[in-house]
């Protein structure tokens, strides 16, 4: 209590009363009496001895005091069926996971030897064990790509070109990119190293053009030093500046404010880093280890390399082309048209699901439900889990949703009517194995509610794939969104690709009204505020003050006996009113007219101020969020909203324009500072057009991958178009500087092209091949499937156009005649 203070002298003193209340038993032993003279008066009335008002009487003699848990209970929390209590850390900014992870464990350990007989700690998800085997499983994956990369140039180039390539070309970048993550404080997770992956065709293709130039050279005649000092310095600008083109490719997802560009944005500075790198060592190391490691070519070999079978074909194929320019050029327009036809057919999905030995079964009761019923049905599906092979633990969670443990899954806000249970298994079959089962049994058991049965997603993640939000005015009449709302429903719930149909609203609950009568109110002292506090006492209690243990603050609680209290809702007319004036009590039936039920809005939600409701849905399975919403776009866009009421498309739509809008503000200046580099290397407009023009001819081999895969098209492999069109213009960039550096040297149009091109075959070839093949681990990763898909067919395919379109295009648009001049 507050006694406030006193002066004395030169202080200050605080007054502190004892007798505050130091165990529960305390509270029951106290003393409840009222004034001398009422005591007096009432033993009077009652033709008693007023001696008798004498008498003490204490709580512990008319109220039992005990001390519990609060009741109902706000939420509840089960481990494999017994009462626990959860815990949730997260690392500090900066902090190793890892290494945090092992610091609790060894806390954890020393904390077991002192915890009760009985007592465990479980772990629901350990981040810091995920998060190790995520990266030790990508570690293998980036080796097993760096192998593939060794074995592919070996295989074409010779072994050791092939490994001076791979080691100055590749591990070295690689190395320096590691060195460069580590001083700058990037982390190593799954899109930093998946970046290295993806950038690995774009660093050997440094490489490749130094050493390819230094052989061809030596082969030529020219002295070693001077090969070398040739093969680094000629390309050395514009392989610069087609990295950085290549570079800027993947600026937009960087520059993004949605949380994709959160996500993603790694990709750009890990990609950046390496591929500058790359350029660095491959124009400063890689001519000094060439001229030590690769010897001098045997006696007698042929001094022109390009007088092979293998590159005649290639001219044949290439002066074929040039000649047939329109022919050719329309022929690659007409599979273009044909592939942006198919890309229909190709499966949309914004992120994949994920890999994570977990999934999540949502228990939806009617809204009102108490508590406990939830609480004991979802008993029952915990039990139906824990008896399925595979599965190793269940966390229930009731009343609300669990901590985020896993970013892209939000929580579920506080509902009586809502569960949730965890599933751990033992592998990636159980998880869809026990999936396929619990579906079924739940529909048959548990019928009263809605079961959700989800894995989690990885990147942005949408509870509900599909939202359709209708909003209205600032005060629209809910029973007008909830016309409109059902109509809604009622078209998904006839549609074969949606399920778990409902609203955010969701159902309206019964409320009990007393209707307070004002004038018998106030004939009996009694106000609106007596009637409630009574009611309010009834059931759920009312709070009298606070009971002080240790550091915590317990409320004191007066309600009615628990007999009672399961009647209350039944007898509620017959409740002891006692005015806030007077000890006498009065009927609650005496001062109201009646007890009504009137059916209300629960939640009322609202978007931007105006009133709006939500109908959401899942997708059933074998089909996608997009090819749903364009099964019935058309009858949601016939509904007849009335004045002032709107239509938007939420969930998985939404969230995929959002990220894709938000690339915008970085793809303009990543487009100008492309075509700044592109323009200043050549001098030429015509040139920069060339190459830009060849960039949609990538998506017929995306297309084609895509379909033959049955991989779907989301946003990550968005990004891996980006990426292809940086591999594209860096390959289009080198290819059309050697046709003026032939220029230069006097060559004739026609023959400057296609010997350009013949230069740049094997080179261009090697990369891509090192790219294709080098992409080949993350197919068996569900989060850059589809990425890996899209580059390698995409750049397969662009290898073609690189090497022929492009040369064509050139001959097009400068007018080189089709035959060669001397």
């Amino acid at each position: 209590v507050n006694a406030g203070n006193v002066d004395f002298q030169e202080l200050r003193y605080r007054v502190s009363p004892i007798g505050e209340f130091t165990s529960p038993e305390e509270i029951a032993d106290l003393a409840i009496s009222s004034s001398r003279l009422d005591a007096l008066r009432s033993a009077a009335d009652e033709g008693r001895h007023p001696q008798d008002a004498d008498q003490i009487v204490r709580i512990r003699d008319f109220a039992t005091v005990t001390e519990g848990y609060i009741d109902p209970p706000v939420n509840l929390m089960r481990y494999n069926g017994k009462p626990a209590i959860v815990l949730a850390m997260a690392p500090l900014p900066g902090v190793n996971a890892v290494e945090m992870g092992k610091a609790v464990d060894q806390r954890i350990d020393e904390l077991l030897e002192s915890l009760p007989v009985g007592i465990e700690i479980n772990q629901i998800a350990w981040q810091s064990q995920l998060v190790e085997e995520s990266i030790n499983a990508f570690m293998i994956n980036l080796a097993e790509a760096v192998a593939i990369v060794l074995v592919v140039l070996a295989a074409t180039m010779g072994l050791r070109v092939g490994v001076l390539i791979g080691v100055v070309g590749l591990v070295f970048p690689i190395l320096a990119t590691f060195l460069a993550m580590a001083m700058t404080d990037v982390d190593l997770h799954r899109v930093s190293l998946g970046a290295l992956i993806i950038a690995m065709g774009m660093m050997v293709d440094n490489a490749i053009v130094v050493v390819d130039g230094f052989v061809v050279r030596l082969q030529q005649g020219m002295d070693r030093k001077q090969a070398a000092v040739e093969a680094a310095s000629q390309p050395a600008w514009p392989l610069l500046g087609a990295t950085i083109v290549a570079c800027m490719a993947f600026y937009p997802i960087f520059a993004s404010t949605y949380d994709t560009g959160e996500y993603a944005g790694a990709l750009f500075t890990t990609v950046a880093t390496s591929l500058l790198f790359s350029w660095l060592i491959s124009v400063t190391v890689t001519p000094l280890a060439c001229i030590r490691f690769l010897p001098d070519p045997p006696a007698g070999a042929d001094s022109d390399p390009y007088a092979t079978p293998f590159y005649q074909k290639f001219r044949a194929l290439l002066g074929w082309a040039i000649r047939n320019r329109v022919l050719f050029v329309a022929s690659m327009s007409g599979l273009l048209v044909v592939s942006l036809w198919g890309f229909r057919f190709v499966p949309q999905m914004y992120f994949p699901d994920s890999s994570r030995l977990q999934f999540m079964v949502d228990y939806w009761l009617p809204a009102g439900t108490r508590i406990e019923l939830t609480s004991e049905r979802v008993r029952l599906l915990e039990q139906e889990l824990l008896k399925q092979e595979g599965v190793t633990a269940t966390s229930a969670f009731i009343g609300k949703g669990p901590p985020r443990f896993y970013l892209p899954v939000a929580p579920e806000d506080t509902y009586p009517s809502y569960g949730q249970v965890i599933v751990n298994v033992d592998s990636i079959e159980s998880v869809d194995r026990v999936m396929k089962y619990i579906q079924p049994w739940a529909q048959e058991h548990l019928s009263e509610a809605m079961v959700r049965v989800r894995k989690y997603g990885v990147g942005a993640f949408n509870d509900w794939k599909l939202e359709a939000r209708f909003s209205g005015p600032a005060e629209a009449d809910p029973d007008v969104l909830r016309r409109i709302a059902e109509q809604g429903m009622a078209i998904l719930e006839a549609s074969p690709y949606a399920m778990e149909v409902r609203t955010n609203w969701r159902e309206r609950v019964r409320e009990l009204v007393p209707e307070y009568n004002q004038e018998r109110g106030r004939w009996a002292g009694v106000s609106r505020e007596d009637l409630a506090a009574t009611t309010r006492r009834a059931y759920d209690g009312l709070p009298v003050g606070q009971y002080r243990e240790g550091d915590n603050l317990i409320p004191i609680v007066v309600r009615n006996p628990q007999a009672e209290r399961e009647r209350a809702a039944v007898d509620l007319d017959l409740l002891q009113v006692i005015p806030s004036l007077s000890t006498n009590a009065v009927p609650l039936s005496q001062v109201i007219d009646g007890i009504d039920g009137e059916w209300i809005d629960p939640f009322i939600w609202r978007w931007d101020r105006r009133r709006a409701i939500t109908v959401q849905c899942s997708v059933a399975e074998g089909a996608t969020a997009p090819q749903l919403r364009e099964a019935v776009l058309a009858d949601f866009e016939a509904l007849e909203l009335p004045p002032g009421y709107t239509l938007e498309w939420h969930g998985e739509y939404n969230s995929s324009q959002e990220s894709q809008q938000a690339l915008k503000p970085g793809l303009a200046p990543a487009i100008v500072i492309m075509a700044f580099i592109i323009v200043v290397l050549f001098n030429s407009f015509k040139t920069p057009a060339i190459i830009f023009l060849v960039i949609p001819f990538v998506v017929i081999g995306i297309t084609f991958g895509l379909l033959v895969t049955r991989a779907p098209f989301g946003f990550i492999a968005l990004l891996g178009a980006m990426s292809l069109s940086g591999m594209m213009i860096k390959n289009a960039v080198v290819l059309l500087d050697q046709v003026n550096i032939n220029l230069k040297e006097g060559m004739p149009p026609y023959q400057a092209v296609v010997e350009a091109a013949v230069s740049r075959l094997r080179p261009v070839v090697n990369a891509a091949a090192t790219t294709v093949f080098g992409m080949a681990p993350l197919l068996q990763d569900v989060f850059w499937i589809s990425l890996a898909v899209a580059i390698m067919f995409g750049l397969a395919f662009g290898t073609l156009l690189t090497m022929v379109l492009v040369p064509v295009l050139y001959a097009m648009f400068y007018k080189v005649p089709a035959e060669e001049t001397t």
